[in-house]
């Protein structure tokens, strides 16, 4: 068995890790021998730019990896409804995901693999048995980390009602000791979101918080912050995960309690939510640990740790369900992905006994 190139991937990376992410989804599919037309997000075509001009300036031909910069619509439509593409590798939101899969079963020509990795409504779960400093510790940089803009962020927080009322007063009293500003201040911990519309969808969805919810903490913008895409972090206490019908790509935190035996019907309502990207688990027992782990449909599971960074090749990274395709980035099975399989099977026999006839005859 050898594995070939398919031919011309498509890699369409997000921005919100506009290097990172983007070097990856070129460099796996060119190391399985494919020549890659990679599209960076449309809000940060200049690091996508830099970062192809560096491979070409390391030696990678120009034949090889090009630069498609533009919006998605129109780009990313162009690409991946052409007949001569051989792949596409994604990462986004799962909206974009689902165009793309439609697009590419309205292909004609051969079917081709589509590698996504998308969003999550990412929820951790603190039992009576965690420690607070460390719940609250995590829960912060889970939650608000990058201004919560990682497909990994935590979004929903499940609280044991027996502890409840302590653990989340200390996570607001963390919350408090953030800093909003400019990211270029080394004494910032939460900057702007990334453009005028992500900063609208989620001052609607505080709007809705508002109405619907009760406010735990909420920071404000320091002065100096007035004229930036600023959305400080929030905290607000909902009733059900059901209430929350998409991912919120932001610093706002939702929190539920739950009773210390409906431990199941946490793990129901996450995975009826569709999404399986991340989940976080604080417990000090090994039999809660066992039973989520065996029932939680995620692609990546952290216990007693943040939900956030996933180290390539030790912890490979990538979602079920509505959150990705797989095979995982930075695992076994991903470099292989962009590659075709060819066997050649040979009858050994065969051909010695068809050497020894062509000796006789010719003898």
């Amino acid at each position: 068995m050898r594995l070939h190139g398919r031919g011309v991937i498509a890699a369409i990376s997000p921005w919100n890790f506009p290097l990172a992410i983007f070097t990856g989804l070129v460099s796996a599919p060119l190391a399985a021998g494919n020549a890659v037309i990679a599209k960076p997000a449309g809000q940060t075509p200049l690091i996508g730019a830099l970062a192809i001009e560096l491979m070409h300036q390391a030696g990678i031909p120009k034949d090889i990896v090009q630069l498609a910069p533009g919006s998605g619509r129109v780009v990313g439509g162009t690409l991946t409804a052409h007949p001569l593409l051989s792949g596409v590798v994604f990462t986004g939101s799962t909206e974009t995901a689902r165009m793309i899969n439609r697009t590419l079963a309205e292909r004609d020509g051969p079917i081709i693999p589509f590698v996504a990795e998308t969003g999550g409504q990412n929820a951790m779960i603190v039992d009576s048995s965690a420690l607070p400093e460390q719940v609250t510790r995590d829960v912060i940089s889970s939650a608000f980390q990058s201004a919560g803009q990682r497909c990994s962020a935590l979004r929903v927080l499940f609280v044991q009602e027996d502890v409840a009322d302590g653990m989340i007063e200390m996570i607001a009293g963390a919350m408090e000791a953030l800093k909003v500003g400019d990211p270029s201040d080394l004494t910032t911990d939460v900057g702007p979101v990334i453009d005028e519309a992500a900063k609208k969808v989620l001052d609607d969805h505080l709007k809705w918080l508002d109405n619907n919810a009760q406010k735990i903490c909420r920071l404000n913008a320091p002065k100096e912050a007035a004229n930036g895409w600023f959305v400080p972090p929030a905290f607000y206490e909902i009733q059900s995960l059901s209430q929350l019908n998409r991912e919120n790509f932001g610093a706002i935190l939702h929190v539920i309690r739950f009773a210390s035996d409906k431990l199941d019907k946490v793990v129901e309502a996450i995975n009826a939510t569709g999404y399986g990207l991340t989940l976080g688990l604080q417990s000090r027992i090994d039999t809660v640990r066992d039973y989520v782990e065996a029932h939680a449909h995620v692609g990546n599971f952290y216990v007693n740790r943040n939900q956030i960074g996933a180290v390539v090749e030790s912890q490979p990274f990538g979602g079920e369900g509505l959150s990705g395709t797989g095979p995982k980035a930075g695992g076994p099975h991903y470099v292989a992905r962009f590659a075709t399989e060819r066997v050649t099977c040979i009858d050994t026999t065969a051909a010695g006994g068809n050497a020894t006839l062509m000796a006789a005859i010719e003898g």
